[in-house]
């Protein structure tokens, strides 16, 4: 497998502060990573580290099979970034700007202005094209940041809150194009503190806290792990008595009445059937079973929890 990112007990220092702590991730090409944890447990700094902006006082990180050390400049070309806090030059119109920093990347003038123009146009602002940034709104700047990002066609990117101070609309426009980068194989590690976007964008979670990283997988593998069997939900047309005491031997309830119960079991492929057939027998009308859907917020705040 072709690994994008690759890092291994990368750690910087600043002074006492430890701020990433023996970092070892991998990235697959066109797989979507989120990186969570809370404010300072080392996603910037580590976005800075990958980016080729800070040097690591210990390990090592390749981009795309290249030293962040030795081969920044490669590694700047190959990676767009998008920081929380990305600094226009308001003064410049729109169009002006991204022209400007296509042409940083070693990119014709009439290759990039067509490629800005293309971006514009997909994000819904080619009428405010020739507008100078400082009559744009955050969430309009924050869409002229992405496209920033995006505009050397880099095949790697790293997002850091990229929806923020966006409108409902501009935000689902910003997640749809990042599912549609994923798909297009380019690498993307998003940090975010939105865990439902998170859980909507990536294919894989890493949580870092204190600059380690203390849990990663995906969604799925992670509630399995922190929250247990999933939780299901049993409901009645009518009531039956003593529906606790029938089904307490087959499964693990967890609250119910005689209308209805939730309740766990490890095996519910093969315990499912049994419960139903013996409710059948009970003389039981079953009107539902499904899945009660667990959050993400509940196993990041469980592992964070934890880690404290």
């Amino acid at each position: 497998m072709a690994y994008m990112i690759e890092t291994e007990g990368l750690t910087k220092r600043f002074g006492e502060i430890t701020a990433v702590d023996g970092l070892s991730l991998k990235v697959a090409e066109g797989e979507i990573l989120a990186l969570l944890g809370p404010n300072g447990a080392g996603k910037t700094t580590t976005v800075r580290l990958l980016s080729s902006i800070l040097r690591p006082d210990a390990g090592w990180a390749k981009i795309a099979g290249h030293d962040v050390v030795e081969e920044g400049q490669v590694i700047r070309r190959k990676v767009g970034l998008l920081t929380e806090f990305p600094g226009l030059y308001l003064r410049m119109p729109a169009l002006d700007y991204l022209t400007f920093f296509g042409e940083s990347y070693g990119l014709a003038r009439e290759e990039v202005k067509s490629r800005a123009l293309r971006l514009l146009k997909d994000f819904g602002m080619e009428a405010e094209s020739k507008k100078p940034l400082s009559t744009f709104s955050k969430g309009m700047r924050q869409k002229v940041a992405l496209l920033r990002a995006l505009i050397h066609d880099p095949p790697i990117l790293f997002l850091d809150e990229p929806t923020s101070a966006m409108d409902p609309h501009s935000a689902k426009m910003v997640r749809d194009t990042i599912r549609e980068l994923g798909h297009d194989r380019r690498t993307i590690l998003l940090c975010t503190h939105n865990l439902t976007e998170a859980e909507y964008l990536a294919d894989r979670l890493a949580i870092i806290n204190h600059g380690r990283i203390v849990a990663q997988g995906r969604v799925g593998e992670l509630k399995g792990q922190l929250l247990g069997p999933p939780l299901l939900e049993l409901r009645l047309a009518r009531p039956l008595d003593g529906l606790l005491s029938v089904v307490h031997e087959l499964v693990e309830v967890e609250s119910g009445d005689a209308t209805w119960i939730r309740y766990r079991t490890p095996d519910p492929q093969s315990t499912n059937p049994i419960l139903l057939r013996r409710l059948a027998q009970e003389g039981a009308e079953v009107v539902t079973l499904s899945e009660v859907s667990s959050s993400l917020e509940e196993v990041y705040l469980r592992i964070i929890g934890q880690k404290r």
